[in-house]
């Protein structure tokens, strides 16, 4: 089943792949700034506000301005975004060691996240084009990098500054550089899509299907709660089993590990299945899913408790991709400004939420903050039934 779009694309796997890998390494950077920071308080004596005011910066710079750059890159083909971004994200990373200023700290923290920001709408946009009919898939490929560079960025990171020291951090900077090398090694490739994003392709000379912003805004409205779900489940599950239960911090990581290691399953799973099924269809299942299973992490002990977090994280990050295709599909003439909505505004805007989860914290306790997760995504199902989304046409 397709979802009513006409393609003349090819799935091109090397492509994706090398995408995938920039993605990796950008998102390396983004995922270690988080545990770097405490060095960098150290080293600077900074306060617990200073601190929170560089990842604020971090936050703004690399998630919420995304549309910006989406717009930019939807103005005129920029494929340059794509090593400009890596690279501006590992150097703003990897210096951020050097200097004994925090603003220049500051600064080499918002160069990062404008390189993040960059690169991500010219990514999902230019991966768009090597999908071919498998547009989930295809387009998990490239996600799933992500996915795992912010996982193996503080692994890498802490590696770097335990074994050598924190001033070895500029190391880092020689990931940007092998994608680079990489990608000018298959610049030729890039032709095609960049003729498609001058509109001589097929597919940006396609206007908007009717009702498309509506259908747009429910979008982002239910990546928002599946956001605001994930990152209250990352930022209270350890409170929980640490404060709550009086379980060992490495026990609560490991649950951390397991439910993001979930989302990257998941992610390929779930895209591949949207293909198949249909786009919305999918969304709205993986939703329901994921409220029915959700009360299982409060039940659950031992290994089964490991299983759960698994399972919920694969069901509630599955749709990932299959939004950001969906909103390129509304927009096709705007594949930039969809897919920095739905990667950097829709999600940071959902990270901002979790601030409310604080409140709950507060004044209830962890228990209830977590338990009042539960909500959101079966708010998310609501949103998602009511997407009118142009597909479930013949393949």
């Amino acid at each position: 089943m397709d979802n009513g779009f006409s393609n003349q694309r090819t799935f091109n796997l090397k492509m994706l792949l090398i995408l995938s890998l920039g993605h990796l390494v950008t998102d390396i950077y983004q995922g270690s700034l988080p545990a770097i920071l405490p060095f960098l308080k150290d080293k600077l004596s900074l306060s617990y506000a200073m601190a929170g005011a560089i990842m604020m910066a971090s936050n703004l710079t690399s998630s919420v301005i995304q549309p910006l750059f989406g717009y930019l890159s939807d103005r005129k083909e920029k494929a340059f975004l794509l090593p400009f971004g890596c690279v501006a994200a590992g150097v703003g990373l990897s210096l951020i060691s050097i200097p004994a200023d925090y603003v220049l700290v500051l600064l080499l923290v918002i160069v990062s996240g404008l390189g993040v920001a960059s690169f991500h709408p010219e990514g999902y946009k230019t991966a768009h084009f090597f999908t071919g009919d498998k547009m989930a898939t295809g387009m998990s490929v490239f996600s799933v990098g992500g996915n795992l560079g912010f996982a193996l960025g503080p692994i890498i990171s802490l590696f770097i500054i335990t074994q050598y020291g924190f001033d070895f951090l500029p190391v880092m900077i020689v990931f940007s550089f092998i994608f680079v090398s990489l990608l000018f090694y298959a610049w030729k490739s890039l032709a095609p899509a960049q003729s498609m994003q001058s509109g001589t392709g097929n597919g940006l000379h396609e206007n908007a299907p009717k009702g498309a912003y509506v259908a747009l805004f429910m979008i982002i409205g239910t990546v928002v709660m599946r956001s605001w779900t994930q990152m209250g489940l990352m930022a209270y599950i350890p409170f929980y089993y640490i404060e709550h239960l009086k379980g060992e911090p490495i026990f609560a990581g490991k649950l951390m590990s397991i439910f993001l290691l979930g989302g990257v399953v998941g992610t390929l799973i779930g895209s591949f299945l949207a293909d198949r099924w249909g786009h919305k269809l999918y969304l709205v299942l993986s939703l329901i899913l994921t409220s029915l299973l959700f009360p299982l992490i409060f039940v659950a002990e031992g290994f089964a408790l490991f299983v759960a977090l698994g399972v919920v994280g694969m069901t509630l990050i599955s749709s990932f991709t299959v939004t950001i295709v969906m909103a390129q599909q509304l927009l096709p003439k705007n594949l930039g400004i969809a897919s920095g909505l739905m990667v950097g505004f829709a999600i940071g805007t959902g990270g901002i939420g979790v601030t409310l989860l604080g409140l709950i914290a507060d004044h209830f306790g962890v228990p209830i903050a977590l338990k009042s997760i539960m909500v959101l995504p079966l708010v998310g199902v609501v949103m998602s039934l009511f997407i009118k989304y142009p597909g479930q046409v013949r393949r």
